[in-house]
């Protein structure tokens, strides 16, 4: 199997939610002599972001198979990072979480499985998260970027979201070393609404995020 008929194959399999079948492809590429830096870099996150053509080209991709198509490519990736010749450096660490008062993980769970096929670091915080808690664990983890997610329009725009995390930056002075990403429904429907709640930048979804917040980590150093 050369690499085009690997990438093809794979991008079925993923495509097909076959977790099983998925792995089972690059463990036998990795028998068959494929590095496993060939099969992050060129196998792993085009399929990824293949996701996201899909997606914006209305095919008929749930966000359930998207949410397994990133947690398939997490688990190959961390399977294949420990086999790397140089193991890589983390290009940056995010704390991220779902807004105070809101209670849906879905889509940051398929974030973070496209942050770590990017060897993006993330520190999840969890659900129904406050705005101190997010500052408090950026600023003790060192992580230049927070993540705030939102699926419901109150979250996003509440008081306890948002907004809230920018008054305690602006109030501890952190404003200039610690940036602000947006996502959920609430932004896909109105992409403007980062700008209203004071975020620096939205992400439409997990690929796009991992461009962004790449973009934020450069901004801030």
């Amino acid at each position: 199997m050369n690499i085009e008929q690997l990438i093809t194959a794979y991008n079925e399999a993923a495509f097909d939610t076959d977790r099983v079948k998925a792995l089972a492809l690059i463990h036998a590429a990795v028998n068959d002599g494929f590095s496993p830096e060939e099969i992050v870099f060129q196998v792993v996150i085009p399929a990824l972001e293949r996701t996201v053509a899909s997606i914006s080209e209305s095919f008929d991709l749930s966000l359930a198979q998207h949410f397994m198509i990133s947690q398939i490519a997490a688990e190959v990736t961390e399977e294949m990072i420990a086999k790397f010749k140089i193991p890589p450096h983390s290009i940056g660490r995010i704390v991220i979480g779902t807004a105070q008062g809101d209670l849906h993980s879905l889509g940051k769970q398929i974030v973070m499985g496209c942050l770590h096929a990017r060897m993006i670091e993330f520190i999840d915080l969890g659900v129904n998260v406050s705005p101190e808690r997010f500052v408090d664990e950026a600023v003790a983890r060192n992580a230049p970027v927070i993540g705030i997610s939102s699926m419901m329009v109150h979250t996003a725009r509440g008081e306890n979201g948002c907004l809230r995390v920018r008054q305690i930056l602006r109030e501890r002075h952190l404003q200039d070393r610690i940036k602000i990403i947006v996502g959920g429904a609430p932004y896909r429907f109105d992409p403007e609404l980062y700008k209203t709640v004071q975020a620096d930048a939205w992400a439409l979804d997990g690929i796009t995020a991992g461009q962004v917040i790449t973009q934020l980590f450069k901004e801030v150093q």
